[in-house]
C-alpha cells in the first residue's frame, strides 16, 4: 500500500512473462516514452501500430520513422478511415451519440483501435498489447474491455499506470532518451485527434475556473473571428446516414472530413466540458468537432420530421442509453446490438435533405424535406383549409383533460 492506495495485481510488472508486444502508437509523448520503456523493462520485441483515422495533423510516415528509430521491430500503418466511419461512426450517427451535452464521443475510435491491435497480435504471434492510457481515464477501459472481449487470454501492458511518472517527469524522460515531443512548459496540452473530433486536455484546461487559452491550440476558427456572412449547405441522408453535400455524393469518411473543413471556417462544434468519467472523477476538456456537430444536428431534426411523437419520445431514451454505453466502454455488450437494431429500424425512414445555416459558431437547421415526412402543409397551415376539422377539437380537449379535471375536483373536496 502506498499513499493510502492498495496495489491491484494485473498483467503489469511481470518481466519475462511477455514474449512480444503490440503497441498502439500515436507518436506523441506517452506512446513514444512507452516504446522505449517497454523494451528496457520487459526485454521484448515491440510492434508499433498507428492508424489513419482521418486526423488532421499527423504525418504517418514520420510517425513510422520515429517508431523505428525508437526500436520498434516493425511498424504497421493502417488506413482505417472507411472502416471507422462505416462500422462505428455510422452507428453513432443513427443514435445521435452525445454524452452529457454536446460531446459527440470522438473516442469511439478506441474500439476499432483495440480490434486492430488484437488482429495484429494474432498475425504476429504477440501475447500482449500495450497502450498509453492513464489510470484515471476512460480509454484504458474502452481498449482493454474490448480487447479482452475479443481475446480473453491477451495480456495488457499499461505503462502510464505503472511507471509513476507525471507529465513533467515524462518530458524529462523523453529529453534523457532523445525522444522528440511537442509538449513543453509553454505548450503543456495533449490532444487526441480523429475525423470525428479533437480532444484537448492539460495545462490550464485542468483548472476549472481558468478560461482555456484556446487560441494557442484550437484548430477551428474562433467563432468571433468567423466570417460575417453565413454559409448555407444542404446535406442528403439515406436511411440515417449522410451521403451528400450540396448534391455531391460522397463516402461517409470523405463527407465527414469535408464537413470538418466547412464547419471549421465558421467556428462550429467548440465545446467546453466538465464530464463524469467512469472512474468517478469529474474532468475538464475542450472539444472541437465541427463535422460531427453539423451531422448530429441535421440527423436529429430529420429523424424527428419522419417519426411519430411516440417514436421520437422513446428514441430519445434509446439515444441516451446508447451514448452512455458507448462512452462507458460497453461497445461489446449484447445490449448495444439490441439498441443498434432499434436505431437501424427507425432510420430506415430517415431519408431526405436538410439545409443548415453555419454562422459564428452555430449550426442551425433552417429547412428540411423527406418523402417519408409526417408533415402535411394542408393540415399544418394557419390559412383557411378544410383538411383539418377544427370543430373536433373541443370534444378532444374534453376527453383529453378528463382525468386532470376529476383529480382537481377530488383535491378541492379534500381540502375543504
Amino acid at each position: 500500500m502506498k499513499n493510502g492506495y492498495m496495489k491491484v495485481s494485473s498483467y503489469e510488472g511481470k518481466e519475462g512473462k511477455v514474449k512480444k508486444v503490440v503497441l498502439l502508437y500515436s507518436g506523441g509523448l506517452d506512446t513514444s516514452c512507452i516504446l522505449k520503456w517497454i523494451q528496457d523493462k520487459y526485454r521484448v520485441e515491440v510492434i508499433a501500430v498507428c492508424m489513419d483515422l482521418g486526423q488532421q495533423a499527423d504525418d504517418l510516415q514520420k510517425i513510422k520513422e520515429k517508431a523505428l528509430k525508437l526500436g520498434a521491430v516493425k511498424v504497421y500503418v493502417l488506413d482505417v478511415k472507411d472502416e471507422f466511419a462505416e462500422q462505428y461512426i455510422s452507428k453513432l450517427i443513427k443514435a445521435n451519440g452525445s454524452y452529457q451535452g454536446d460531446y459527440h464521443i470522438s473516442t469511439i475510435s478506441r474500439y476499432i483501435m483495440a480490434k486492430k491491435a488484437i488482429e495484429i497480435a494474432g498475425k504476429e504471434g504477440a501475447d500482449a498489447i500495450a497502450h498509453g492510457c492513464t489510470g484515471k481515464g476512460n480509454d484504458q477501459v474502452r481498449i482493454e474491455a474490448t480487447a479482452l472481449a475479443l481475446k480473453p487470454d491477451i495480456k495488457i501492458i499499461a505503462p502510464v499506470r505503472e511507471w509513476a511518472m507525471g507529465r513533467d517527469e515524462e518530458i524529462e524522460y523523453a529529453k534523457k532518451h532523445g525522444i522528440e515531443v511537442l509538449q513543453t512548459e509553454e505548450f503543456p496540452y495533449s490532444s487526441d485527434d480523429n475525423m470525428w473530433g479533437v480532444t484537448w486536455e492539460g495545462g490550464e484546461i485542468e483548472d476549472n475556473y481558468a478560461v482555456p487559452k484556446i487560441s494557442k491550440f484550437l484548430n477551428i476558427t474562433l467563432p468571433e473571428n468567423a466570417p460575417d456572412k453565413p454559409e448555407y449547405i444542404e446535406i442528403g441522408f439515406e436511411e440515417g446516414i449522410p451521403v451528400s453535400i450540396k448534391g455531391k455524393k460522397m463516402k461517409l469518411a470523405e463527407l465527414i472530413i469535408e464537413l470538418n473543413k466547412i464547419g471549421k471556417k465558421h467556428g462550429i462544434g467548440l465545446v467546453y466540458m466538465v464530464e463524469d468519467r467512469l472512474v468517478g472523477l469529474k474532468v475538464r476538456g475542450v472539444y472541437e468537432h465541427p463535422g460531427a456537430h453539423i451531422i448530429i444536428e441535421a440527423h436529429k431534426k430529420l429523424e424527428l420530421f419522419v417519426c411519430t411523437r411516440a417514436e421520437n419520445e422513446f428514441k430519445q431514451q434509446v439515444d441516451s442509453k446508447w451514448s452512455y454505453m458507448c462512452y462507458a466502454a460497453q461497445w461489446m455488450d449484447p445490449l448495444m446490438e439490441d439498441l443498434n437494431a432499434f436505431c437501424d429500424s427507425i432510420n430506415k425512414r430517415v431519408t431526405g435533405k436538410v439545409k443548415v445555416k453555419l454562422y459564428k459558431g452555430k449550426a442551425e437547421i433552417v429547412a428540411l424535406d423527406s418523402k417519408n415526412a409526417l408533415y402535411d402543409r394542408k393540415l399544418a397551415t394557419f390559412m383557411k383549409d378544410y383538411s383539418f376539422n377544427q370543430n373536433c377539437s373541443p370534444g378532444f380537449i374534453e376527453i383529453y383533460s378528463l382525468q386532470m379535471k376529476l383529480a382537481n375536483q377530488v383535491n378541492s373536496k379534500n381540502e375543504t
